[in-house]
């Protein structure tokens, strides 16, 4: 529970850090290409949702940075080969859902 606790108090630390201005983002439209353009608080924002998202609700509420940063560079090297691809396509393929 100290963990969990810890973790979300980073994630909310470095969501603050983020500008104030609201987003949206139609995760389902964006390219490889413009995800790839977005900036590094966005491209971490996004690679954390996608994490959460293609886990769904069987897996526990567990981040194994190991595998994350793996899924992640996994995702870089697919958008960097593929930056036509829309990022749902990207996931698809290195997230395997």
């Amino acid at each position: 529970m100290k963990t969990t606790l810890s973790l979300l108090f980073a994630v909310a630390l470095s969501l603050s850090s983020m500008p104030a201005h609201a987003v949206k983002w139609d995760l389902s439209t964006m390219s490889c290409k413009q995800f790839l353009e977005s900036g590094e608080d966005n491209i971490q924002v996004v690679l954390t949702w996608m994490d959460g998202w293609y886990k769904g609700d069987e897996d526990n509420a567990i981040i194994d940075t190991d595998v994350f940063i793996a899924n992640a560079k996994k995702f870089g090297a697919y958008c960097g080969k593929n930056p036509t691809a829309s990022i749902v396509t990207a996931a698809d393929e290195v997230l395997g859902k």
